[in-house]
Protein backbone atom coordinates (compact mmCIF):
# COMPACT_ATOMS: atom_id res chain seq x y z
CA UNK A 1 0.00 0.00 0.00
CA UNK A 2 1.61 3.54 -1.10
CA UNK A 3 0.57 6.59 -0.02
CA UNK A 4 0.99 9.80 -2.03
CA UNK A 5 0.92 13.25 -0.28
CA UNK A 6 1.00 15.63 -2.58
CA UNK A 7 -1.54 18.94 -3.04
CA UNK A 8 -0.69 18.68 -6.85
CA UNK A 9 -3.15 16.25 -8.05
CA UNK A 10 -0.90 15.97 -11.54
CA UNK A 11 1.58 14.91 -9.65
CA UNK A 12 0.22 12.00 -7.72
CA UNK A 13 -1.76 11.09 -11.13
CA UNK A 14 1.77 10.84 -12.63
CA UNK A 15 3.33 9.02 -9.65
CA UNK A 16 0.54 6.91 -9.21
CA UNK A 17 0.61 5.86 -13.14
CA UNK A 18 4.46 5.46 -13.41
CA UNK A 19 4.26 3.42 -11.01
CA UNK A 20 1.02 0.97 -11.79
CA UNK A 21 2.63 0.58 -15.08
CA UNK A 22 6.02 -0.07 -13.88
CA UNK A 23 4.63 -3.00 -10.95
CA UNK A 24 4.09 -6.72 -12.48
CA UNK A 25 2.69 -7.28 -8.55
CA UNK A 26 -0.09 -4.89 -8.32
CA UNK A 27 0.50 -1.72 -5.54
CA UNK A 28 -2.36 -0.19 -4.03
CA UNK A 29 -2.34 3.45 -4.18
CA UNK A 30 -4.15 6.12 -1.32
CA UNK A 31 -3.79 9.92 -2.18
CA UNK A 32 -3.71 13.16 0.28
CA UNK A 33 -3.67 16.80 -0.82
CA UNK A 34 -2.08 17.39 2.18
CA UNK A 35 -0.08 16.14 5.35
CA UNK A 36 -3.43 16.37 7.80
CA UNK A 37 -5.18 14.20 5.10
CA UNK A 38 -2.38 11.91 4.53
CA UNK A 39 -2.56 11.71 8.31
CA UNK A 40 -5.96 10.65 8.58
CA UNK A 41 -5.33 8.04 5.58
CA UNK A 42 -2.47 6.55 7.92
CA UNK A 43 -4.59 6.41 11.17
CA UNK A 44 -6.96 3.75 9.17
CA UNK A 45 -4.89 2.32 6.54
CA UNK A 46 -2.07 0.29 7.35
CA UNK A 47 1.01 1.70 4.72
CA UNK A 48 3.94 0.48 3.12
CA UNK A 49 5.43 3.43 1.68
CA UNK A 50 4.80 7.01 1.34
CA UNK A 51 5.53 9.39 -1.26
CA UNK A 52 5.78 13.16 0.54
CA UNK A 53 5.77 16.48 -1.30
CA UNK A 54 7.67 19.07 1.12
CA UNK A 55 5.59 21.94 0.35
CA UNK A 56 1.76 21.92 0.73
CA UNK A 57 -1.14 23.92 2.23
CA UNK A 58 -2.53 23.17 5.87
CA UNK A 59 0.46 21.03 6.79
CA UNK A 60 4.10 20.56 5.27
CA UNK A 61 6.09 17.45 4.42
CA UNK A 62 8.17 18.26 7.69
CA UNK A 63 5.26 18.78 9.65
CA UNK A 64 3.87 15.38 8.48
CA UNK A 65 7.14 13.62 8.60
CA UNK A 66 7.46 14.59 12.37
CA UNK A 67 3.98 13.33 13.24
CA UNK A 68 4.47 10.16 11.07
CA UNK A 69 7.56 9.53 13.40
CA UNK A 70 5.47 9.94 16.21
CA UNK A 71 2.86 7.33 15.47
CA UNK A 72 4.28 3.66 16.86
CA UNK A 73 2.98 1.87 14.50
CA UNK A 74 4.26 3.70 11.37
CA UNK A 75 8.03 4.53 12.42
CA UNK A 76 9.54 1.81 10.69
CA UNK A 77 7.25 3.22 7.95
CA UNK A 78 9.55 4.69 4.88
CA UNK A 79 8.83 8.04 3.67
CA UNK A 80 10.40 9.45 0.64
CA UNK A 81 10.48 13.33 0.28
CA UNK A 82 9.57 14.84 -3.02
CA UNK A 83 10.87 18.24 -3.57
CA UNK A 84 11.79 20.75 -6.39
CA UNK A 85 14.54 21.99 -4.25
CA UNK A 86 17.98 20.64 -4.08
CA UNK A 87 19.02 22.36 -0.80
CA UNK A 88 21.35 20.54 0.98
CA UNK A 89 20.11 22.11 3.84
CA UNK A 90 16.68 20.77 3.33
CA UNK A 91 17.56 17.12 2.49
CA UNK A 92 19.56 17.44 6.12
CA UNK A 93 16.85 18.62 7.19
CA UNK A 94 14.14 15.84 6.32
CA UNK A 95 16.83 13.01 7.11
CA UNK A 96 16.82 13.98 10.40
CA UNK A 97 13.15 14.39 11.01
CA UNK A 98 12.77 10.55 9.90
CA UNK A 99 13.04 10.42 5.81
CA UNK A 100 14.38 7.57 4.24
CA UNK A 101 15.48 9.05 0.66
CA UNK A 102 14.81 12.17 -1.38
CA UNK A 103 13.54 12.70 -5.21
CA UNK A 104 14.42 15.89 -6.79
CA UNK A 105 11.23 17.06 -8.96
CA UNK A 106 11.20 16.64 -12.05
CA UNK A 107 12.28 12.95 -11.26
CA UNK A 108 12.55 10.58 -14.36
CA UNK A 109 9.65 7.45 -14.09
CA UNK A 110 12.49 4.56 -14.03
CA UNK A 111 14.06 6.45 -10.75
CA UNK A 112 10.96 6.49 -8.97
CA UNK A 113 10.23 2.98 -9.45
CA UNK A 114 13.85 2.28 -8.11
CA UNK A 115 13.33 4.01 -5.14
CA UNK A 116 9.98 2.85 -4.42
CA UNK A 117 10.92 -1.14 -5.13
CA UNK A 118 14.35 -0.52 -2.85
CA UNK A 119 12.56 0.65 -0.41
CA UNK A 120 9.56 -2.00 -0.61
CA UNK A 121 11.94 -4.61 -0.39
CA UNK A 122 13.98 -3.23 2.81
CA UNK A 123 10.48 -2.99 4.27
CA UNK A 124 9.22 -6.67 3.52
CA UNK A 125 12.91 -7.24 5.39
CA UNK A 126 12.35 -5.33 8.48
CA UNK A 127 8.73 -7.06 9.13
CA UNK A 128 10.12 -10.62 8.26
CA UNK A 129 13.04 -9.57 11.04
CA UNK A 130 10.35 -7.64 13.63
CA UNK A 131 7.62 -11.10 12.93
CA UNK A 132 10.94 -13.76 13.15
CA UNK A 133 11.82 -11.88 16.58
CA UNK A 134 8.73 -11.96 18.04
CA UNK A 135 8.20 -15.82 17.14
CA UNK A 136 11.75 -16.13 19.24
CA UNK A 137 10.34 -14.12 22.07
CA UNK A 138 7.20 -15.68 22.87
CA UNK A 139 8.71 -19.19 22.11
CA UNK A 140 11.48 -18.10 24.71
CA UNK A 141 9.00 -17.18 27.39
CA UNK A 142 6.57 -20.07 26.34
CA UNK A 143 6.08 -23.69 27.28
CA UNK A 144 6.52 -25.69 24.20
CA UNK A 145 3.71 -27.77 24.93
CA UNK A 146 0.70 -26.07 27.09
CA UNK A 147 1.16 -22.64 25.09
CA UNK A 148 0.94 -21.21 28.52
CA UNK A 149 4.15 -19.26 30.26
CA UNK A 150 7.23 -21.09 31.22
CA UNK A 151 8.67 -21.26 34.44
CA UNK A 152 11.81 -19.00 33.42
CA UNK A 153 9.31 -16.32 32.26
CA UNK A 154 6.98 -16.76 35.24
CA UNK A 155 9.84 -16.61 37.89
CA UNK A 156 10.89 -12.99 36.08
CA UNK A 157 7.11 -11.68 36.38
CA UNK A 158 6.70 -13.42 39.82
CA UNK A 159 9.80 -10.68 40.78
CA UNK A 160 8.03 -7.56 39.18
CA UNK A 161 4.93 -8.21 40.84
CA UNK A 162 6.12 -8.91 44.30
CA UNK A 163 8.43 -6.22 43.90
CA UNK A 164 5.52 -4.15 42.89
CA UNK A 165 2.92 -5.43 45.79
CA UNK A 166 5.75 -4.45 48.28
CA UNK A 167 6.16 -0.81 46.81
CA UNK A 168 2.67 -0.06 47.14
CA UNK A 169 1.41 -2.26 49.84
CA UNK A 170 -1.11 -4.40 47.64
CA UNK A 171 -2.17 -8.16 48.02
CA UNK A 172 -0.69 -10.89 45.83
CA UNK A 173 -1.44 -14.68 45.61
CA UNK A 174 -0.10 -17.75 44.36
CA UNK A 175 -1.82 -21.00 43.70
CA UNK A 176 0.61 -23.77 42.64
CA UNK A 177 -1.70 -26.63 41.13
CA UNK A 178 -0.77 -30.61 40.28
CA UNK A 179 -2.83 -33.65 39.13
CA UNK A 180 -3.52 -35.81 41.20
CA UNK A 181 -2.07 -39.61 40.13
CA UNK A 182 -0.89 -38.52 37.19
CA UNK A 183 1.57 -41.18 36.54
CA UNK A 184 -1.58 -43.52 36.80
CA UNK A 185 -2.55 -41.60 34.05
CA UNK A 186 0.53 -41.68 31.78
CA UNK A 187 1.18 -45.51 32.97
CA UNK A 188 -2.51 -46.37 31.75
CA UNK A 189 -3.40 -44.20 28.87
CA UNK A 190 0.44 -43.60 27.78
CA UNK A 191 2.37 -40.25 27.78
CA UNK A 192 1.06 -39.22 24.65
CA UNK A 193 -2.46 -38.79 26.49
CA UNK A 194 -0.84 -37.38 29.05
CA UNK A 195 0.37 -34.65 27.17
CA UNK A 196 -2.95 -34.18 25.73
CA UNK A 197 -4.46 -33.67 29.38
CA UNK A 198 -1.89 -30.93 29.92
CA UNK A 199 -2.61 -28.98 26.98
CA UNK A 200 -6.14 -29.59 27.71
CA UNK A 201 -5.62 -28.37 31.51
CA UNK A 202 -3.68 -25.20 30.45
CA UNK A 203 -6.65 -24.02 28.00
CA UNK A 204 -8.97 -24.63 31.16
CA UNK A 205 -7.22 -23.14 33.32
CA UNK A 206 -6.59 -20.09 31.25
CA UNK A 207 -9.84 -19.57 30.11
CA UNK A 208 -11.03 -19.65 34.02
CA UNK A 209 -8.98 -17.14 35.18
CA UNK A 210 -9.04 -12.98 34.64
CA UNK A 211 -6.92 -11.39 31.47
CA UNK A 212 -3.99 -10.15 34.05
CA UNK A 213 -3.92 -13.46 36.21
CA UNK A 214 -0.66 -15.22 35.53
CA UNK A 215 -0.58 -18.84 34.12
CA UNK A 216 2.37 -20.91 33.57
CA UNK A 217 3.69 -24.70 33.23
CA UNK A 218 5.79 -25.28 36.78
CA UNK A 219 6.83 -28.18 36.18
CA UNK A 220 5.76 -31.42 35.20
CA UNK A 221 2.49 -31.77 36.17
CA UNK A 222 2.42 -28.66 38.13
CA UNK A 223 0.86 -25.31 37.00
CA UNK A 224 1.21 -22.07 39.04
CA UNK A 225 -1.35 -18.78 39.13
CA UNK A 226 -0.25 -15.58 40.17
CA UNK A 227 -3.18 -13.68 41.08
CA UNK A 228 -3.41 -9.82 42.47
CA UNK A 229 -5.97 -10.53 45.30
CA UNK A 230 -6.29 -10.87 48.63
CA UNK A 231 -7.05 -14.17 50.91
CA UNK A 232 -10.59 -14.13 51.50
CA UNK A 233 -10.92 -13.77 46.98
CA UNK A 234 -7.73 -16.53 46.53
CA UNK A 235 -9.67 -19.18 48.42
CA UNK A 236 -13.06 -18.83 46.22
CA UNK A 237 -11.30 -18.56 42.90
CA UNK A 238 -9.24 -21.49 44.22
CA UNK A 239 -12.29 -23.97 44.88
CA UNK A 240 -13.99 -22.63 41.94
CA UNK A 241 -10.66 -23.76 39.78
CA UNK A 242 -10.57 -27.59 41.48
CA UNK A 243 -14.77 -27.72 40.91
CA UNK A 244 -14.06 -26.70 37.11
CA UNK A 245 -11.65 -28.80 36.33
CA UNK A 246 -13.26 -31.69 38.37
CA UNK A 247 -16.47 -31.09 36.33
CA UNK A 248 -14.66 -31.08 33.03
CA UNK A 249 -15.00 -34.33 30.74
CA UNK A 250 -10.94 -34.72 29.45
CA UNK A 251 -11.01 -36.36 25.60
CA UNK A 252 -9.56 -39.95 26.05
CA UNK A 253 -9.99 -40.57 29.60
CA UNK A 254 -13.37 -42.12 29.36
CA UNK A 255 -15.88 -41.80 32.36
CA UNK A 256 -12.54 -40.98 34.44
CA UNK A 257 -12.37 -38.05 36.12
CA UNK A 258 -9.53 -35.80 37.04
CA UNK A 259 -8.46 -33.96 39.67
CA UNK A 260 -6.27 -31.52 41.39
CA UNK A 261 -4.68 -30.45 44.44
CA UNK A 262 -4.12 -26.98 44.94
CA UNK A 263 -1.75 -25.33 47.85
CA UNK A 264 -1.87 -21.40 47.97
CA UNK A 265 -0.73 -17.94 50.02
CA UNK A 266 -1.22 -14.55 49.83
CA UNK A 267 1.16 -11.62 50.82
CA UNK A 268 1.16 -9.80 52.59
CA UNK A 269 0.76 -11.60 56.09
CA UNK A 270 2.55 -12.66 59.21
CA UNK A 271 5.94 -15.39 58.02
CA UNK A 272 5.15 -14.14 54.21
CA UNK A 273 8.10 -11.33 53.39
CA UNK A 274 9.91 -12.41 50.15
CA UNK A 275 9.04 -13.91 47.25
CA UNK A 276 10.56 -17.01 48.21
CA UNK A 277 8.29 -17.14 51.28
CA UNK A 278 5.20 -16.47 48.86
CA UNK A 279 6.39 -20.01 46.77
CA UNK A 280 7.47 -22.11 50.10
CA UNK A 281 4.02 -21.35 51.85
CA UNK A 282 1.94 -22.07 48.67
CA UNK A 283 4.24 -25.45 48.28
CA UNK A 284 3.54 -26.52 52.00
CA UNK A 285 -0.11 -26.19 51.30
CA UNK A 286 -0.03 -27.81 47.94
CA UNK A 287 1.81 -30.80 50.12
CA UNK A 288 -0.85 -30.45 52.85
CA UNK A 289 -3.57 -31.10 50.06
CA UNK A 290 -1.70 -34.32 48.10
CA UNK A 291 -1.14 -35.56 51.89
CA UNK A 292 -4.88 -35.26 53.30
CA UNK A 293 -6.69 -37.24 50.32
CA UNK A 294 -6.38 -35.10 47.20
CA UNK A 295 -9.06 -33.20 45.07
CA UNK A 296 -8.87 -29.94 47.66
CA UNK A 297 -7.24 -26.33 48.70
CA UNK A 298 -5.36 -25.62 51.39
CA UNK A 299 -4.17 -22.07 52.03
CA UNK A 300 -1.39 -21.50 54.08
CA UNK A 301 -1.84 -18.76 57.03
CA UNK A 302 0.01 -18.32 59.97
CA UNK A 303 -2.33 -19.85 62.31
CA UNK A 304 -3.86 -22.29 60.48
CA UNK A 305 -4.73 -23.50 56.71
CA UNK A 306 -7.73 -23.90 55.64
CA UNK A 307 -8.96 -26.89 53.46
CA UNK A 308 -11.95 -26.62 50.89
CA UNK A 309 -12.86 -30.08 49.36
CA UNK A 310 -15.81 -31.95 47.80
CA UNK A 311 -18.42 -33.18 49.56
CA UNK A 312 -18.38 -36.89 48.32
CA UNK A 313 -15.07 -38.90 48.12
CA UNK A 314 -13.19 -38.34 44.21
CA UNK A 315 -12.91 -41.28 42.02
CA UNK A 316 -8.90 -42.07 42.38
Amino acid sequence: NILIVDDSEVVREYIKDSLAQADGAGWSFYEAENGRVGLEIMRRRRIDLVLCDVVMPEMDGFAFLEAVREMSECTDVPVIMLTALESVEKKVQGFEAGASDYLVKPFEEAELTARVRVHLKIKRLQDELRRAKERYRKLAITDFLTGVYNRRHFMQLLRKEFDRAVRYRQPLSLLILDIDHFKRINDEFGHLQGDRILVDLGRLLKGHIRSHDVLARYGGEEFVILLPMNGANLDRVAEKLRRIVEEHTFAGLGDRRLTVSMGGCTYPQRGVRTMDDLIAKADTGLYEAKSGGRNRVVLWTPLRSKARRKSEPARR
